[in-house]
């Protein structure tokens, strides 16, 4: 006889029915999003369909498909067709959902009708997590990430990818006419390469190629997406190309909780006050203090955010050419704040002569003709023969030497951020898997972000609190 546990038989009956609530334990997750979304008024949310029609069939209540989506995003189980399985066999969605088995189509209709509402959802728990004072520190980093989307690289089309095919095309049509004469010169059978069929098919593609141009070269953005229109072709973290989104995001640093986030379609730069101001009106505070990596490195950017009464810390970046071109560059010219002038390496004193502007900055030109005409180390200053050496200023500079100085005084700043707004992305593309997005255009990208960080911030606040810690907070 084996001496191992034994199993029930599976023709046993039982005498008294099992209560489903018996497999839930009180600590469940599953227990908190069920008290999270019946705390909430859907339709003050946005969720239309709450107030259902006398007539006809009735529907599922969005109270039912909206925990159904969070536990789906919670455990990892974003696709339609795989949480109408779930709902079949999962015991939790079962307790859950109250034994409701909605199709697939119903599921993916619900999250695409109800975009509006499932932001909001998520809004109202970073609101929450504002009521149990989760973001005192008012410290948040910024940064952005591309999540693929659902368009191949080889659905995108840029002039220069439309012209490689169009070339490619044009000599696979050239090779078959010059078989073909020789053919007819020879007056002998000859091995063709390309049928008759595949000239029409290579004739009637660089037709639709010529037409592809045109649409590539019109759009203001030089690139077109076929499979998802609103994807574009964005360098990743190891310089690969890949069609996809750049999703940006605002996370506390105390608890790495992701406060903000917006879907873009461009690099981080000059996207700073667009996430900066939002993460000021979700806490109805001005003085915050953002951190962020240099690829937001924006003069225009940082002065509009600081004039909206937040403390930035972006790192300077160097653009300067002049090592390449073998002559001293500009961090060699020291700026004296109390003449106003710059010191050159050779230790002449160069003076503000005018101001000037360069592309929509304010410039003050700082130079002396005299100095740099007679100066024994000109050719290592400037390679030009007649012109000086000129420094640039922008008029607003000393708002950038102090963020700077901050920064140099507190080179933790630059550990803080990685250590916070690193993380979250990882968690979520993980959670994701391979494919990333599975919805197309911009819009319905932005309601699976959401959910997407509806569910992380939900997990990150029952880490921190406790399942029964958080229901009671949300039961208060």
């Amino acid at each position: 006889m084996s001496h191992h546990i034994k199993g029930q038989a599976r023709q046993q009956s039982t005498l008294f029915p099992e209560v489903i609530d018996d497999f839930v334990s009180e600590d469940n997750p599953v227990r908190v999003i069920d008290m999270f979304v019946d705390h909430l008024d859907l339709l003050d949310l946005g969720f239309e369909t709450v107030n259902a029609k006398l007539t006809g069939r009735p529907g599922y209540h969005p109270s039912t498909m909206l925990k159904l989506y969070i536990y789906g995003y919670l455990n990892r189980i974003q696709s339609s067709r795989r949480l109408e399985k779930e709902s079949h066999r999962n015991v939790e969605l079962m307790w859950l959902l109250e034994r409701l088995k909605p199709d697939f189509k119903t599921i993916a209709n619900f999250r695409k009708d109800n975009g509006k509402g499932i932001k909001n959802v998520c809004r109202k728990f970073v609101e929450l997590c504002r009521q149990l004072n989760m973001f005192d520190d008012s410290v948040f980093a910024i940064d952005g990430s591309k999540f693929k989307a659902v368009n191949n690289k080889s659905k995108n089309y840029t002039p220069s990818k439309v012209q490689f095919h169009i070339d490619r095309v044009e000599k696979s049509i050239q090779k078959y006419l010059s078989q073909m004469d020789t053919k007819d010169d020879n007056e002998k059978e000859t091995d063709m390469t390309v049928s008759a069929s595949k000239l029409v098919w290579l004739e009637q593609r660089l037709i639709e190629l010529k037409t592809l141009e045109a649409e590539v070269n019109a759009h203001p953005d030089k690139q077109i997406s076929q499979t998802d229109p609103d994807a574009r072709l964005m360098k990743t973290h190891h310089m690969e190309r890949k069609v996809c989104y750049n999703v940006q995001s605002a996370v506390d640093t105390k608890h790495h909780l992701i406060v903000d986030h917006e879907i873009t379609m461009t690099t981080d730069r000059g996207q700073l006050t667009l996430v900066a101001e939002q993460v000021q009106k979700t806490l109805d505070k001005k003085d915050i203090t953002i951190i962020a990596d240099k690829g937001y490195f924006s003069r225009t950017d940082i002065k509009a955010a600081q004039d909206l009464g937040m403390t930035v810390n972006v790192p300077q970046t160097d653009t300067s050419g002049s090592a390449k071109k073998g002559i001293f560059n500009k961090s060699l010219f020291k700026y004296d704040k109390n003449q106003d002038l710059y010191i050159c390496p050779a230790g002449e004193e160069l003076p503000h002569q005018r101001n000037a502007t360069d592309k929509g900055l304010e410039l003050k030109v700082y130079v002396n003709f005299y100095a740099c005409r007679d100066c024994k180390i000109r050719d290592k200053c400037t390679t030009s023969l007649k012109e000086p050496r000129k420094m640039k200023r922008w008029v607003h500079e000393d708002m950038i030497d102090a963020m700077q100085q901050r920064l140099d005084d507190n080179p933790d700043i630059a550990v803080l951020r990685k250590q916070t707004v690193e993380h979250p992305f990882g968690t979520i593309k993980m959670w994701m898997g391979a494919t990333h997005f599975l919805m197309k255009r911009k819009k319905n990208v932005s309601i699976e972000m959401s959910l997407h960080v509806l569910a992380y911030n939900l997990k990150r606040m029952m880490t921190i609190m406790g399942t029964t810690g958080l229901m009671e907070a949300i039961r208060q």
